[in-house]
């Protein structure tokens, strides 16, 4: 599943507050479940089967266990979604994640380039960005720097990405929400500016602000890079959110090659606190294939 897959079907179920409940979430649990040992973050649509709902979804969740929730199409869920959903998220004891804070272009240069208007229109996203974050209780959104500049030397791109986003983090300073900056696989996404930890890593400590951090998903750099913990221990001290996703196949822990298991007992024994997004699909569908992606979680979980 590309981001971009992730983004349409995140917009086609915008409306879906709207609906009525008909059916309340179905959980297993008759007796309240114990939580995750880490801040696992479903989206909208993982649960469908069991709870219609986008609402109900978000209580399934908790009742199995899952502390925190990511929605990256939440800008265009309208204000009155986002202060239902704030608020069932304070009832639950739930953290929000990230949504997408700006405007992406996959097919051309954006900040790369160093186009003033492409900065500008950038800088007024994240800003905007920041009201929706105070008003949903996000901390982090996610920060996608876009294509290479095939005309430029790459030491030119990297200044003018740094450049864009020390004036983006100027605006982030009043609520302190802070960019986390994906690298994005060449398989799936060819031609990013930023596919690897290592340069990621690299451009966040040149920007130098902690509203700028560091988005590790584990499925991007399995591809891209491998090594997943060398490279996390590595840029540890830049990195505040992960997303997940096994490979080949994008789906849940299990399914692919990744041993998540080893990968979360890690992040644990480094004292994380933050989120890790469950940007991915599943292996099955109906309540089979919901059922056993939670159960995926719990044996990945069990360190």
């Amino acid at each position: 599943m590309s981001r971009r897959a992730v983004l349409k079907a995140a917009a086609a179920t915008a409306g879906a507050a709207a609906i009525p409940s008909a059916l309340k979430a179905e959980s297993r649990a008759t007796e309240p479940v114990a939580p995750f040992k880490l801040k696992y973050a479903p989206h909208f649509g993982m649960f469908a089967a069991h709870a219609p709902d986008d609402l109900d979804q978000v209580r399934f969740a908790a009742d199995e266990g899952f502390t925190a929730w990511e929605d990256n199409g939440m800008p265009g869920r309208g204000k009155e979604f986002q202060d239902k959903f704030a608020k069932l998220m304070q009832e639950k004891g739930m953290q929000m994640g990230i949504f997408v804070a700006h405007r992406i272009d996959w097919s051309n240069p954006t900040l790369t380039g160093g186009d003033k208007a492409q900065a500008d229109a950038f800088v007024s996203d994240i800003k905007n960005s920041t009201e929706l974050a105070r008003r949903i209780n996000a901390k982090w959104v996610t920060t996608v720097v876009g294509r290479s500049h095939p005309g430029l030397p790459v030491g030119y791109q990297f200044a003018n990405v740094v450049d864009t986003l020390r004036r983006a983090c100027e605006v982030c300073e009043p609520t302190k929400m802070t960019m986390v900056l994906e690298p994005l696989n060449w398989r799936d996404h060819p031609g990013m500016f930023l596919s690897t930890t290592d340069m990621c890593y690299a451009v966040v400590k040149a920007v130098n602000h902690p509203c700028c951090k560091i988005l590790q998903d584990l499925y991007h750099l399995q591809i891209a890079e491998g090594n997943l913990i060398d490279h996390m221990n590595r840029a540890w001290d830049e990195i505040a959110y992960f997303q997940l996703g096994d490979n080949p196949g994008r789906a849940e822990p299990g399914s692919g090659e990744v041993n998540y298991r080893n990968v979360f007992r890690h992040i644990h024994s480094r004292g994380f606190q933050g989120i890790l997004g469950m940007e991915h699909g599943k292996t099955q569908g109906g309540k089979e294939g919901e059922r056993k992606l939670i159960d995926a979680y719990r044996a990945a979980d069990s360190f």
